[in-house]
């Protein structure tokens, strides 16, 4: 039984529980070397990040000559392909994740992930960072059916049910992750620490914290 003000906790993955922009650089740079492209920055891969993957690409193509009218499904594989072969050679769990993610099920809060990012990747870069059995429940970006990821309400939704039901809130970095915690009437705590595009305190969070270890008290006065 939970004795944490909220039964379900969800969070966002890229940004929020790990920083993979190492990684998701790698995956892009190998798409545009495929058009003898030069390679983009981290810097610069943060900016495109938000959405889904092939919303990341065709801004990487934009910046770097535009996007071809023909060929984007091919380039998108094998970007895909790339990163799914190196999910996690640079990604790692943000400091202090494990720690609030394990005291939130002490108390016996059920946790999940909602993310942009496709199903099957966000399996299996959970499992490669020991991560996937601490979440009840997974929803990626293709969960859901066409049109049915963040900022949508549908997967916080979806993710309130599987978890079986019960007061929750979330946890993001972006503009998708408020405004679907929004949408769907859900409390959002917002990190300081993302790939947000702009200053954290415009995204319209109910609570914004710059570390881990607050993370739990912020949501317990947000009750």
């Amino acid at each position: 039984m939970s004795d944490f003000p909220f039964a379900i906790i969800g969070f966002d993955l890229d940004g929020t529980l790990v920083d993979s922009s190492g990684d998701l650089t790698s995956s892009v740079n190998i798409a545009l070397a495929e058009l003898g492209r030069a390679p983009v920055s981290r810097e610069q891969v943060l900016t495109f990040i938000g959405g889904g993957s092939p919303r990341m690409l065709r801004r990487a193509l934009e910046a770097t000559g535009g996007c071809p009218n023909t060929g984007f499904d091919a380039l998108y594989d094998r970007m895909i392909d790339y990163y799914a072969a190196h999910i996690a050679l640079e990604t790692h769990a943000f400091p202090g994740v494990e720690t609030a993610l394990d005291t939130l099920a002490a108390r016996g809060v059920t946790l999940a992930v909602v993310t942009n990012k496709p199903e099957h990747l966000a399996d299996k870069l959970l499992r490669e960072l020991g991560l996937r059995d601490r979440f009840a429940c997974l929803i990626g970006g293709d969960s859901l059916g066409e049109g049915k990821r963040k900022p949508d309400r549908a997967p916080i939704d979806a993710m309130v049910e599987r978890c079986g039901g019960g007061k929750a809130a979330f946890v993001g970095d972006s503009d998708f992750d408020t405004r679907a915690a929004r949408n769907a009437g859900v409390p959002c705590v917002a990190v300081s620490f993302g790939f947000a595009h702009g200053p954290v305190a415009e995204l319209g969070a109910d609570a914004v914290i710059d570390r881990y270890a607050d993370l739990i008290p912020v949501l317990e006065r947000l009750s």
